[in-house]
Order: C-alpha cells, then structure tokens, then sequence
C-alpha cells in the first residue's frame, strides 16, 4: 500500500462510484487511503484487475476495473471504471464510475472511439 499510496497527491479528491455505501468525497491522502482500507477489509481476500487497455488521454487516465472478493460473505466481481488526473506526476483526483461508456463520456470520448471492454 505505501507505492500506492505515494502515487496520490496529498491532496488528493476521490469520489466514490454513485450509490456507494459510503459517499465520499474524500478529501486529503489520508481520507483516501482509509476509504480504500475499509472498503478491503470488508474481505479477506482481494485483488483489482484491469479489464480494458489504459486510455491516456492529456491529464486523464481511464481504466475499467475488476474487484474480485472473497471471504465474510460471498464472494463478488465488482466492475467499474476508474478515472484519473493526474498533475505533476501524481493522481490528483480519482473517480469510480459505474458506467464505462459515461466514463469515457467524462473525458470527451466514446466506445465508439475503440475504448472498448476486452474480452
């Protein structure tokens, strides 16, 4: 986690995907960090996984992810995408949307554009 971790800004803003149990913003390194903490140790186990190629785009990055789950619970494959900005070479806010087309939307393209789920 602290490679991680370094790769955000500290003062970073991340806004959790819509209806999330917990609804952010979180505001500040340490805030994210914690979100990210909690939300894993809901499990005992996980592991993300991207689904599609990384979309750089300017000072954006999109990436549609996987949250594979298991433990306290059934297990459970969460899919969303991620999108990132980055500034001075650090990820300045993260947003987890949902919707990999209205992702991409956010960031001027469309899956017609290629920017389209692997298989």
């Amino acid at each position: 986690m602290t490679a991680f971790r370094e790769l955000h800004d500290p003062n970073v803003i991340a806004r959790p995907a819509e209806d999330w149990l917990e609804p952010g913003p979180y505001v500040g390194r340490e805030a994210f960090m914690r979100f990210v903490e909690q939300a894993r140790d809901t499990w005992d186990a996980d592991a993300a996984e991207p689904i599609t190629e990384l979309v750089d785009l300017a000072d954006h990055v999109v990436v549609r992810m996987i949250w594979r789950t298991a433990g306290r619970g059934p297990e459970s494959n969460i899919e969303f995408t991620i999108v990132y900005t980055v500034r001075k070479g650090r990820i300045f806010t993260v947003e987890y949307i949902w919707d990999h087309a209205e992702a991409l939307e956010a960031v001027g393209l469309s899956e017609g554009d290629g920017h389209t789920e692997s298989s």
